[in-house]
């Protein structure tokens, strides 16, 4: 598979792989880099593992890349999250870094010296979970890349429903059928069609006895 990440996103992570404490790369970032390449994706998501704060860890971390000459600027912030833009010229990313206490369902793997990436299976089921609190149409496309390569998704499921007290299939169910797939796709300039029979598909698996 081609990486289908940027050069200054490939940049930020050569620039922190081995940085401590340890963190893993998940969500979009992990699957066009690295599992699928099925899109591309503006932003990096790191995830500090166990943690429920992130104390000194984004004003190390925007010291690591100032030092490789990148340009830091916060745009979000919160004892748990810090979203960052980084740039090199007219290059730009958006990298989150998110203190996350929640066990994972998988464990990551090494895939390059000191870079962690959550498996398929995980994003998977964060991507379920996510699906729950928001309506962003990477969400729905990224759980259909996952099941066509041939993602478990009654594991899944399981696994989602052990993560967050508040998930269930009929829950998921019933917001996917007021998920606005037309609105979106019309937003991103995507043909809605193959989205929504997506949608209906999930929906009836969801609710399958």
């Amino acid at each position: 598979m081609e990486s289908r990440l940027s050069a200054i996103q490939h940049r930020v992570l050569r620039v922190l792989a081995g940085f401590e404490p340890q963190w893993t790369l998940t969500g979009g970032g992990a699957l066009v880099g690295f599992h699928l390449g099925h899109r591309t994706t503006r932003d990096l998501d790191l995830f500090f593992h166990g943690q429920r704060v992130l104390d000194e860890i984004p004003e190390r971390v925007a010291g690591h890349l100032r030092a490789d000459g990148l340009d830091v600027s916060t745009e979000r912030a919160s004892p748990g999250y810090r979203r960052f833009v980084v740039q090199a010229g007219a290059e730009r990313t958006i990298m989150d870094l998110v203190a996350e206490p929640v066990p994972t369902a998988e464990p990551p793997t090494e895939l390059e010296p000191g870079l962690l990436v959550d498996t398929p299976h995980e994003i998977l089921v964060n991507k379920l979970t996510a699906l729950l609190r928001r309506s962003a149409l990477r969400d729905l496309v990224d759980v259909g890349a996952l099941l066509a390569a041939g993602g478990d998704l009654e594991r899944a499921l399981h696994d989602a429903s052990l993560k967050d007290g508040g998930f269930s299939p009929p829950t998921l169910a019933w917001l996917l059928e007021q998920f606005p797939v037309e609105a979106l796709a019309a937003s991103h300039q995507r043909d809605a069609a193959p989205l929504v029979a997506l949608r209906d598909h999930l929906v009836r698996r969801l609710l399958a006895p």
